[in-house]
């Protein structure tokens, strides 16, 4: 079985929980990695402005102090999105990193985008044993560190069940055409009433996919390869993925790509049980949490670390007024309950077939 160490939110006169939190990491053995002189990957969510249930930002400042007393030179990052949003290109990523909270000032670290300036940059990793995805496209950034620590915010999510550390990892670490992958089983089409002709996505297509006509764009599937590019280069947002893929399909490939980022390279793991809203921090809202707040969580194995989470949360009540309290029929899964066209096991199953953790854990308390 593999070790999760979970502490509690109470704490006592004189400690705080960024204190709490300290002790969590080091006692599940942050300390035995060789952080000295290596560039250290945090990877999170910055949340999308609006939205208030993403990590805080002084909890992401005590690991970054940690990691530096260790030797190593941590960087804050993510990758574009593949939505409309605040964090579709590098620019207005950190902007919107830098109102959440996320700047050098108050974490001590920089933000650096994995994918770049457009989604465009990244590294083809092979997965040898992949059902679905031969070759991962990964941030550049990502890959290119030495060491990488997921900082996941533990909630719900509209597609994959729950948001844990394989969809911090998996999706969050994709490129604009590694999420492409992994939500769609077909091409980006274009919306002919937004599309302004400019050709820019005529420019940047490498396949000869694309084509402006009659003052309208227009993409030729027999030649896309799904790569994403027309997506992020479009200036009226006119391109857009198909969002096509089932479920399953889509957890069982988040989970491919976790094991092409952090195979072969030390990391380490830690969730925050709070504020646990249904939907995604991707959104510019959040709604009531659907249970009351659990607590931290840390370990080496993140299979292990999902799985006990979901317990954790399974094991509360709804939290009254909440979406989840709101349903007529409730069962022992609230992220089914939520969302009940999801397959979260999807993604714990197949990260376990492919030796990335294990779902047997033991939990091991931190006071």
């Amino acid at each position: 079985m593999s070790e999760v160490y979970f502490t509690s939110l109470r704490t006592r006169v004189g400690e705080s929980l960024l204190d709490k939190m300290e002790r969590l990491v080091r006692r599940a053995g942050i300390d035995k990695i060789d952080f000295k002189n290596k560039y250290v990957a945090i990877k999170m969510h910055f949340g999308e402005l609006g939205n208030l249930a993403y990590i805080k930002p002084p909890y992401v400042a005590r690991m970054v102090k940690i990691i530096k007393e260790l030797g190593g030179k941590p960087f804050l990052t993510d990758c574009n999105t593949l939505y409309v949003g605040g964090r579709k290109n590098a620019i207005d990523h950190i902007e919107s990193a830098y109102q959440n909270g996320f700047n050098p000032y108050n974490t001590g670290a920089h933000v650096i985008i994995a994918d770049g300036l457009k989604g465009l940059d990244e590294v083809l990793v092979p997965v040898p044993d992949g059902k679905y995805v031969k070759e991962a496209k990964i941030g550049r950034a990502l890959m290119d560190a030495d060491i990488v620590i997921s900082m996941t915010h533990f909630k719900g999510h509209e597609a994959a069940g729950f948001g844990g550390v394989i969809k911090n990892l998996g999706m969050g670490g994709g490129s604009r055409a590694g999420k492409m992958e992994q939500h769609s089983a077909g091409k980006p089409f274009v919306q002919q009433e937004i599309c302004v002709g400019c050709h820019k996505c005529e420019q940047y297509c490498a396949h000869d996919a694309v084509h402006v006509t009659n003052g309208k764009s227009f993409i030729t599937e027999e030649k896309c390869v799904g790569c994403g590019r027309c997506v992020g280069v479009c200036p009226v947002d006119a391109i857009s993925p198909k969002w096509d893929e089932a479920n399953t399909v889509l957890s069982e490939k988040m989970a491919e790509y976790t094991a092409a980022i952090v195979r072969n390279r030390p990391r380490f793991h830690i969730s925050f049980i709070m504020d646990v809203s249904p939907y995604c921090d991707c959104h510019g809202e959040n709604d009531l949490p659907i249970v009351p707040d659990v607590g931290m969580m840390a370990s080496y194995d993140l299979v292990a670390l999902d799985q006990a989470c979901v317990d954790k949360v399974n094991a509360q009540p709804p939290m009254p007024g909440s979406m989840l309290d709101e349903k007529e029929e409730k069962s022992w899964d609230h992220f089914h309950d939520i969302s009940p066209d999801t397959d979260w096991e999807a993604a714990l199953k197949r990260a376990e077939e492919m030796g990335v953790g294990s779902r047997s854990y033991e939990i091991v308390e931190v006071k």
